[in-house]
Protein backbone atom coordinates (compact mmCIF):
# COMPACT_ATOMS: atom_id res chain seq x y z
CA UNK A 1 0.00 0.00 0.00
CA UNK A 2 1.10 3.69 -0.33
CA UNK A 3 1.20 5.34 2.62
CA UNK A 4 2.70 8.69 1.43
CA UNK A 5 -0.87 11.00 1.93
CA UNK A 6 -3.01 9.20 4.57
CA UNK A 7 -5.88 11.65 4.99
CA UNK A 8 -7.70 10.75 8.16
CA UNK A 9 -11.68 11.54 8.11
CA UNK A 10 -13.31 13.71 11.31
CA UNK A 11 -17.10 15.28 10.38
CA UNK A 12 -16.03 17.50 13.54
CA UNK A 13 -13.20 19.65 11.45
CA UNK A 14 -15.26 18.97 8.43
CA UNK A 15 -16.29 22.74 8.70
CA UNK A 16 -19.56 21.03 7.62
CA UNK A 17 -19.05 19.34 4.94
CA UNK A 18 -20.23 15.66 4.60
CA UNK A 19 -17.69 13.14 4.97
CA UNK A 20 -18.18 11.78 1.53
CA UNK A 21 -17.92 15.34 -0.17
CA UNK A 22 -14.58 15.73 1.72
CA UNK A 23 -13.13 12.05 0.91
CA UNK A 24 -13.86 12.11 -2.58
CA UNK A 25 -12.40 15.91 -2.36
CA UNK A 26 -8.87 14.55 -0.65
CA UNK A 27 -8.94 11.66 -3.11
CA UNK A 28 -8.91 13.87 -6.44
CA UNK A 29 -6.24 15.84 -5.10
CA UNK A 30 -4.24 12.43 -4.46
CA UNK A 31 -4.48 11.10 -1.04
CA UNK A 32 -3.51 7.86 -0.98
CA UNK A 33 -4.73 6.32 1.97
CA UNK A 34 -8.04 7.17 3.64
CA UNK A 35 -9.11 6.05 7.20
CA UNK A 36 -12.86 6.32 8.04
CA UNK A 37 -13.09 7.60 11.45
CA UNK A 38 -15.94 9.04 13.22
CA UNK A 39 -16.02 8.13 17.33
CA UNK A 40 -19.24 9.33 17.95
CA UNK A 41 -20.72 7.44 14.75
CA UNK A 42 -23.04 4.44 15.39
CA UNK A 43 -22.14 0.95 13.75
CA UNK A 44 -24.93 1.54 11.03
CA UNK A 45 -24.06 4.97 9.90
CA UNK A 46 -19.81 4.10 9.88
CA UNK A 47 -21.26 0.98 7.61
CA UNK A 48 -23.53 3.09 5.21
CA UNK A 49 -20.71 5.55 4.70
CA UNK A 50 -17.75 3.04 5.08
CA UNK A 51 -19.74 1.68 2.07
CA UNK A 52 -19.53 4.71 -0.12
CA UNK A 53 -16.04 5.24 1.00
CA UNK A 54 -15.30 1.86 -0.15
CA UNK A 55 -16.60 2.52 -3.71
CA UNK A 56 -15.14 5.72 -4.02
CA UNK A 57 -11.27 4.62 -2.89
CA UNK A 58 -11.46 1.33 -5.30
CA UNK A 59 -12.56 3.89 -8.12
CA UNK A 60 -9.07 5.85 -7.26
CA UNK A 61 -7.06 2.70 -6.56
CA UNK A 62 -6.65 3.99 -3.17
CA UNK A 63 -6.40 2.57 0.38
CA UNK A 64 -9.31 2.49 2.76
CA UNK A 65 -8.87 2.04 6.34
CA UNK A 66 -11.51 2.17 9.56
CA UNK A 67 -10.52 3.23 12.87
CA UNK A 68 -11.15 1.12 15.74
CA UNK A 69 -13.86 -0.94 14.23
CA UNK A 70 -13.02 -4.18 12.73
CA UNK A 71 -16.41 -5.21 12.45
CA UNK A 72 -16.78 -2.44 10.74
CA UNK A 73 -13.89 -2.70 8.55
CA UNK A 74 -14.47 -6.33 7.66
CA UNK A 75 -18.77 -5.39 6.65
CA UNK A 76 -17.38 -2.89 4.32
CA UNK A 77 -14.31 -5.00 2.77
CA UNK A 78 -12.09 -2.44 3.88
CA UNK A 79 -8.43 -3.16 3.26
CA UNK A 80 -7.82 -3.20 6.33
CA UNK A 81 -8.62 -1.52 10.38
CA UNK A 82 -6.61 0.72 12.60
CA UNK A 83 -6.01 0.25 16.49
CA UNK A 84 -5.13 2.56 19.11
CA UNK A 85 -2.76 1.22 22.28
CA UNK A 86 -6.44 0.89 24.24
CA UNK A 87 -8.39 -0.94 20.97
CA UNK A 88 -8.46 -4.57 20.87
CA UNK A 89 -5.30 -6.02 21.31
CA UNK A 90 -3.53 -6.02 17.87
CA UNK A 91 -2.87 -10.56 18.28
CA UNK A 92 -6.41 -10.98 18.40
CA UNK A 93 -7.24 -8.34 15.37
CA UNK A 94 -4.48 -9.94 13.33
CA UNK A 95 -6.26 -13.11 14.18
CA UNK A 96 -9.43 -11.98 13.29
CA UNK A 97 -8.67 -10.34 9.55
CA UNK A 98 -6.36 -13.09 8.54
CA UNK A 99 -3.48 -12.34 6.64
CA UNK A 100 -5.23 -11.17 3.66
CA UNK A 101 -6.07 -7.41 5.03
CA UNK A 102 -3.79 -4.76 6.84
CA UNK A 103 -3.35 -3.76 10.45
CA UNK A 104 -2.40 -0.74 11.70
CA UNK A 105 -1.54 0.46 15.60
CA UNK A 106 -1.09 3.56 17.01
CA UNK A 107 2.27 4.04 19.10
CA UNK A 108 4.05 6.11 21.13
CA UNK A 109 7.42 4.40 22.08
CA UNK A 110 9.87 1.74 20.58
CA UNK A 111 8.22 -0.94 22.92
CA UNK A 112 5.05 -0.18 21.51
CA UNK A 113 6.32 -0.30 18.15
CA UNK A 114 8.29 -3.42 19.13
CA UNK A 115 5.28 -5.07 20.52
CA UNK A 116 2.80 -3.97 17.81
CA UNK A 117 5.07 -5.38 15.08
CA UNK A 118 5.71 -8.78 16.99
CA UNK A 119 1.98 -9.40 17.00
CA UNK A 120 1.63 -9.11 13.62
CA UNK A 121 1.13 -5.12 12.50
CA UNK A 122 1.67 -3.87 9.39
CA UNK A 123 2.29 -0.73 9.55
CA UNK A 124 2.37 2.04 12.45
CA UNK A 125 1.24 4.54 12.98
CA UNK A 126 3.44 7.23 15.11
CA UNK A 127 3.21 10.26 17.14
CA UNK A 128 1.93 12.52 18.20
CA UNK A 129 4.77 13.93 16.08
CA UNK A 130 3.90 17.69 16.81
CA UNK A 131 1.25 18.93 19.22
CA UNK A 132 -2.28 18.57 17.46
CA UNK A 133 -5.81 19.54 18.73
CA UNK A 134 -7.52 16.88 15.90
CA UNK A 135 -7.30 14.09 18.39
CA UNK A 136 -8.25 15.00 22.44
CA UNK A 137 -6.61 11.63 23.38
CA UNK A 138 -3.42 11.92 21.39
CA UNK A 139 -0.79 12.35 24.13
CA UNK A 140 2.41 14.39 24.40
CA UNK A 141 4.55 14.95 21.14
CA UNK A 142 6.99 12.52 20.75
CA UNK A 143 8.79 14.08 17.76
CA UNK A 144 10.14 13.37 14.48
CA UNK A 145 13.38 11.36 16.31
CA UNK A 146 11.22 8.93 17.68
CA UNK A 147 10.39 7.80 14.04
CA UNK A 148 14.27 7.71 13.29
CA UNK A 149 14.88 5.65 16.25
CA UNK A 150 12.01 3.22 15.13
CA UNK A 151 13.22 2.95 11.57
CA UNK A 152 16.92 1.48 12.68
CA UNK A 153 14.88 -1.37 14.46
CA UNK A 154 11.41 -2.20 13.28
CA UNK A 155 10.86 -3.09 9.48
CA UNK A 156 7.01 -2.19 8.66
CA UNK A 157 6.12 1.10 7.20
CA UNK A 158 5.76 4.02 9.66
CA UNK A 159 3.48 6.94 9.08
CA UNK A 160 3.75 10.07 11.05
CA UNK A 161 0.65 11.75 12.27
CA UNK A 162 0.23 14.52 14.88
CA UNK A 163 0.03 18.50 13.96
CA UNK A 164 1.58 17.66 10.46
CA UNK A 165 1.24 20.69 7.45
CA UNK A 166 2.97 21.21 4.81
CA UNK A 167 5.19 23.43 6.35
CA UNK A 168 6.72 20.38 8.76
CA UNK A 169 5.97 17.55 6.42
CA UNK A 170 9.60 17.85 5.27
CA UNK A 171 11.30 17.12 8.57
CA UNK A 172 9.35 14.17 9.38
CA UNK A 173 9.82 12.29 5.78
CA UNK A 174 13.29 13.15 6.44
CA UNK A 175 13.62 11.67 9.64
CA UNK A 176 12.13 8.48 7.73
CA UNK A 177 8.82 8.47 7.41
CA UNK A 178 6.94 6.36 5.01
CA UNK A 179 3.75 8.01 4.75
CA UNK A 180 2.33 11.41 7.03
CA UNK A 181 -1.05 11.06 8.06
CA UNK A 182 -3.26 14.20 8.78
CA UNK A 183 -6.87 15.53 9.49
CA UNK A 184 -7.19 18.94 10.01
CA UNK A 185 -4.54 19.62 7.23
CA UNK A 186 -6.64 18.22 4.98
CA UNK A 187 -10.70 18.18 5.98
CA UNK A 188 -10.45 21.23 7.76
CA UNK A 189 -8.83 23.05 4.65
CA UNK A 190 -11.13 25.62 2.88
CA UNK A 191 -10.27 23.63 -0.47
CA UNK A 192 -9.66 20.04 0.60
CA UNK A 193 -8.58 19.00 -3.03
CA UNK A 194 -5.78 22.10 -3.51
CA UNK A 195 -4.95 20.79 -0.18
CA UNK A 196 -4.66 17.11 -0.29
CA UNK A 197 -2.38 17.66 -3.68
CA UNK A 198 0.14 20.64 -2.29
CA UNK A 199 0.70 18.09 0.62
CA UNK A 200 1.21 15.24 -1.25
CA UNK A 201 3.88 17.13 -3.69
CA UNK A 202 5.44 18.28 -0.51
CA UNK A 203 5.72 14.75 0.90
CA UNK A 204 6.99 13.34 -2.34
CA UNK A 205 9.81 15.94 -3.01
CA UNK A 206 11.02 15.21 0.44
CA UNK A 207 10.87 12.07 -0.36
CA UNK A 208 12.92 12.47 -3.71
CA UNK A 209 15.54 14.75 -1.42
CA UNK A 210 15.97 11.50 0.99
CA UNK A 211 16.40 9.06 -1.45
CA UNK A 212 19.11 11.11 -3.10
CA UNK A 213 21.42 12.06 -0.20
Amino acid sequence: MDYDLYVVTSSELSCGRQTLEVVREALAGGATVIQLREKNWTARTMVEVGREIRKLTREAGAGFIVNDRLDVALAVEADGVHLGQDDLPASVARRLLGRGRILGVSVGSVDEALEAQAAGADYLGVGPIFATGSKADAGQPVGPELISALKKIVSIPLVAIGGINRENAPEVVAAGADGVAVISAVVGARDVRLAAAELLAVIRAAKERRGNR
